[in-house]
């Protein structure tokens, strides 16, 4: 039998199990340099607006480290810089994409299922890889197309959407051989995001610094292709190059392991449980911390670099009549402050993405049968559900007093006024939780009820990402905008505080979260 026969039809099983979630993300991040694009140009009209915040942008290292190298002051360089963080979420969307449809159908068990029938050998990994690379293509193509569209220059627009398919291929290959190395689905996603972060880092620090460290990070070859600002192509060479590799080793290694195992042998655990894995909870935790400590340290240092970068946002931004009005919407009485409230409105709904991960643990532990292991012993559906629960309802909280105080610290160090700032950047970040709540709940019953649509809770949180970040861009109606829990949290700091939505939101998060919780009870339990 050909050892790629059923690729096909395994691709087109993939993309129906990903026909909600891989449209959004493919849409949200091909679309994103275009709402930069229509914001650059309603915020900077003039040249010498678009030379006066290119200035200011290159006398910030915080920012090159936050957001990538910026390589001139054309309205395409400014969109191109603006959009550097995609170039590390196209990787991610990629990442997921490859782990859940290679060891994810193998924890499972479908893999061997499947593998019954007459499919080829490699059938499952090339259908996984040709669903994520085409989801990176799509992205980047996407983008090519809105940015031409918009009036940008074809070769800027095309060198833009080259260098994020690129860098999203690489991260492709990463996730296919970390598949095969792991043993098993958490640990593979582990791996390549492990290299992700590392890859991040390294450009992050080489673009603050002398830029050498950037060279080593696949991000950073994207970068340097510098659509809008005399394009270099080949740095993408390094790319498909690093990307032809790593499939290929993906392809050996998977000659080499059995089904079910990987090349690394999974430790050894202890002959008795220690006493502090005692409980739903003690397993929710201990299924978390790796997670946890990882959202900990991005969010902390994402927090550094705003900190160090809101005291000179002023100089950076200018003065024109566009930004004064842009920044009115978010309050307060300073642009910093305006800034701030800005960026922690953003991070409320990156918050909440680390709040559905850790729910939707509920929904992978019942589909890979270990949830019924769990309630064998005694321990009520209730307390298992509400294990879970706790770490989607307080790592938020946890998470986003971690992004208040690292921006709160190095800004009030700035002023002179620490303990002031602190106080205000902390409570700004913390009124975004009840609206985190409110994603949370709608999961909470989603797995109650239906748990068949668990996972469409992110096609549900990228359709508030939609309205909040596009739908005020292109004019919707206020009543569309009020569809979004995050529409009604107070601006702050800064913005007067008003206590009626945010009570209101408590109120649907604790009524939906009960309604599912009941679902849940009375629902079976899928083994």
């Amino acid at each position: 039998m050909n050892s790629l026969e059923g690729t096909g039809a395994l691709f087109r099983l993939y993309l129906r199990r990903d026909r909600l979630v891989a449209p959004i993300w493919v849409v949200l991040l091909g679309a994103l340099p275009l709402l930069y694009a229509v914001s650059f140009e309603g915020l900077y009209p003039t040249a010498a607006d678009r030379q006066a915040f290119y200035l200011g942008t290159v006398a910030m290292p915080a920012q090159a480290a936050l957001v990538g190298p910026i390589f001139g002051s054309d309205l395409g360089a400014l969109v191109s810089w603006r959009s550097g963080l995609v170039l590390a979420l196209v990787p991610l969307a990629a990442i997921l994409t490859v782990v859940r449809h290679t060891r994810g159908e193998e924890d499972a068990g479908r893999t061997e299922l499947i593998g019954s029938t007459a499919v080829g050998r490699y059938a499952g990994l090339a259908a996984a890889i040709s669903l994520a690379g085409t989801g990176v293509a799509a992205t980047g193509a996407l983008s090519s197309i809105t940015l031409w569209a918009f009036g940008l220059p074809v070769a800027g627009s095309v060198a833009y959407g080259a260098s994020v398919v690129v860098v999203g291929l690489v991260f492709v290959g990463c996730a296919a051989v970390a598949a095969q190395v792991a043993s098993g689905a958490r640990a593979a996603r582990g791996y390549a995001l492990g290299v992700l972060a590392a890859a991040f880092v390294l450009r992050a620090i080489g673009d603050a610094g002398s830029g050498t460290l950037s060279w080593l990070s696949p991000i950073g070859w994207s970068a340097q292709v510098r659509p809008f600002a005399g394009e270099r192509w080949w740095p993408m060479l390094m790319s498909l190059a690093t990307a032809a590799l790593l499939l290929a080793a993906a392809v050996r290694a998977a000659e080499r392991r059995d089904l079910g195992s990987g090349l690394l042998a999974e430790r050894r655990g202890r002959a008795s449980a220690a006493s502090t894995l005692a409980g739903p909870v003690a397993l929710a935790w201990r299924l978390t911390r790796g997670a946890s400590f990882g959202w900990t340290v991005g969010i902390a240092l994402f927090g550094i670099a705003i900190g160090l970068s809101a005291r000179g946002i002023g100089g950076q931004l200018g003065s024109s009549a566009a930004i004064s009005d842009a920044l009115e919407k978010f309050g307060g009485s300073t642009v910093e402050q305006s800034f701030i409230a800005a960026v922690l409105s953003i991070v409320g709904v990156v918050v909440a993405a680390y709040s559905v991960s850790a729910l939707l643990r509920l929904h992978s532990e019942e589909e890979a049968g270990l949830a019924e292991v769990v309630l064998a012993t005694g321990i009520s559906r209730l307390r298992w559900l509400a294990g879970h629960l706790l770490f989607a309802v307080l790592g938020p909280a946890w998470l986003l007093l971690v992004v208040g105080v690292t921006i709160g610290l190095p800004y009030g160090s700035a002023t002179g006024d620490i303990a002031g700032e602190l106080r205000s950047v902390v409570g700004g970040a913390l009124i975004q939780l009840p609206a985190v709540w409110v994603v949370t709940a709608i999961g909470v019953a989603l797995f109650g009820a239906v748990p068949r649509f668990a996972t469409v809770l992110w096609a549900i949180l990228g359709g508030f990402v939609a309205l909040g970040q596009i739908g005020a861009v292109v004019g919707l109606p206020q009543p569309w905008l009020d569809l979004s829990p995050f529409t009604h949290v107070p601006r702050l700091p800064g913005a007067a505080l008003s206590l009626a939505p945010i009570g209101w939101l408590v109120v649907t998060a604790v009524g939906v979260g009960i309604i599912g919780s009941a679902a849940f009870r009375r629902r079976d339990i899928r083994g």
